[in-house]
């Protein structure tokens, strides 16, 4: 039997864009190192809802990259769809000892047990920044995707004010003073460390990567929270490296 969380319609919908859903975000964003369930829930069903205004997703089958605990791969499920979560690191899957989530996988994001066009969505929420080698981890992203299916991939470019992600802004001095800023201040290590599970990864960079493929095509280039004309931002060569905090890329796959 399904919980009641999974199948509840659940609240209204922000706006998008709009100022009240920034500020429902940043306030939730704000509160992720203590209450992380309400901040994933709540941008899960923001990612959620992005991608249905491309896609019916009843009966569709979506792989969500990188989920982690499961709240993206739980609200797909709740609008009807067949999801699979993929996560390469077991902590993630299972915090502080908790029940890994529903249709998880142990599964290495360059290398997915799947075939060719398995999906009719591929997710991936904040994954690319923690990746060596975006450019491979986004043409897996493609292989696993049908022709015709949607590519939704966001990710915290290096230069937005929370690029160095729990030491941000301080990444701005440079990453190695950053991290030991913050654990000297905190008196804990720091999760992330540049060059192991974080990485510098640009708007410019990126775009350019992406429209110079011909496997997919680019639906959508925008500013993710951004709360007006959010697609202004990443056209902005230099500024749009610090202005738009985090980019949200919706790609079709070529038929």
């Amino acid at each position: 039997m399904r919980n009641d969380r999974s199948t509840s319609r659940g609240p209204t919908p922000l706006r998008d864009p709009s100022f009240r859903r920034s500020a429902a975000l940043f306030r939730a964003f704000l509160r992720e190192q203590h209450d992380p369930d309400h901040c994933y829930t709540l941008l899960a069903r923001d990612a959620v809802n992005q991608v249905q205004r491309h896609v019916p997703l009843k009966d569709r089958v979506v792989v969500d990259i990188g989920g982690g605990s499961g709240h993206f791969a739980e609200e797909f499920r709740r609008r009807g769809a067949e999801c699979y979560l993929f996560e390469p690191d077991s902590r993630e899957l299972t915090p502080e000892g908790a029940k890994p989530p529903q249709g998880a996988v142990l599964a290495d994001g360059y290398l997915l047990p799947l075939a060719d066009g398995a999906a009719d969505v591929c997710f991936s929420s904040n994954v690319l920044e923690h990746v060596a080698d975006p450019q491979t981890f986004l043409s897996e992203m493609v292989r696993v995707t049908r022709p015709g299916g949607l590519i939704y991939v966001a990710f915290t470019n290096w230069y937005s004010p929370w690029g160095g992600h729990e030491w941000a802004p301080w990444h701005y001095l440079g990453a190695e003073r950053g991290r030991r800023r913050y654990e000297r201040r905190t008196g804990r290590p720091a999760k992330h460390t540049v060059g192991e599970n974080l990485f510098q990864v640009h708007v410019g960079t990126t775009l350019r990567q992406v429209r110079a493929r011909s496997d997919v095509s680019v639906v959508s280039a925008r500013a993710r929270y951004w709360p007006l004309l959010p697609s202004l931002a990443p056209k902005v060569p230099v500024l749009r490296e610090f202005t738009t905090w985090n980019l949200l890329l919706i790609l079709r796959r070529s038929t």
